[in-house]
């Protein structure tokens, strides 16, 4: 990134500072969206915007030594006190850990939520990874985010067409294509964010041989030097994002 992009990505950001925003992150499993932008979300709470988690599926299946219905109330519970942390809503769909449906009724679910909860920002996967269930959510929430615009399609609310932008988040499993675009400053609030992630067994160790803390840790310290800010998050956006349409030279 060029430093005159970055200059005019955290004079957007501050200028949003401004107004009034609800922020809706949508992850494939609990954790996914705490881990790769939760300091972002912490910091928007801190803000006073609305911040709503909606995790697709549990992750339960993510723990060989439990069941998957066991780890999957465990992961419920460490889902409720990490969005507690991070000062944010959290809602959970019906779907299981590497079944998500690529459904027309998942993407209804998905639009029917964002009706609700009326987002400003959206905040989701990466379009390509290792992992189905980041691809087809990713999939899932860009459809989503069409039908509830449409006034064709019949809910109990009304068509949202408020979303000022859809941000895509940097995870080691979605590194395909992947280009850091948005930084956001999230030196003040690393600490929160940490403290949040770590509501989950499976970032604080013991249950895979990825080092997730670590990795993330080091990750938003090394976006952060390239943002020449102490901490950062960095997002991804869709290519027709990018482009800009001018009179005349800035």
């Amino acid at each position: 990134m060029t430093g005159l992009r970055l200059l005019a990505f955290l004079c957007a950001c501050a200028v949003a500072h401004a107004a009034g925003r609800t922020i809706l992150a949508i992850g494939a499993h609990c954790g996914d969206m705490e881990i790769t932008a939760g300091a972002v979300l912490a910091k928007h709470a801190r803000f006073k915007d609305t911040v709503v988690l909606l995790h697709l599926t549990l992750g339960e299946g993510g723990n060989p030594k439990m069941a998957p219905s066991s780890y999957g109330d465990q992961k419920r519970r460490e889902a409720l006190a990490a969005a507690k942390v991070l000062g944010a809503e959290v809602r959970f769909a019906p779907y299981k850990d590497g079944e998500l449906p690529d459904s027309p009724e998942t993407i209804r679910f998905v639009a029917g939520v964002i009706r609700q909860v009326k987002p400003t920002h959206v905040i989701t996967h990466w379009r390509a990874s290792m992992h189905r269930d980041h691809s087809l959510t990713h999939k899932i929430v860009g459809e989503a985010v069409l039908l509830a615009s449409l006034e064709a399609f019949r809910s109990a609310e009304p068509p949202h067409r408020g979303i000022r932008s859809i941000l895509y988040t940097e995870n080691w499993e979605d590194p395909e294509g992947f280009e850091p675009y948005v930084y956001i400053d999230v030196s003040e609030d690393f600490e929160t964010w940490k403290k949040a992630v770590t509501e989950y067994q499976f970032i604080r160790g013991g249950i895979s041989t990825f080092e997730y803390l670590d990795y993330y840790q080091s990750l938003a310290r090394l976006r952060g030097i390239e943002a020449r800010k102490r901490f950062a998050e960095a997002f991804d956006v869709a290519p027709e994002s990018k482009r800009r349409v001018l009179e005349a030279l800035p």
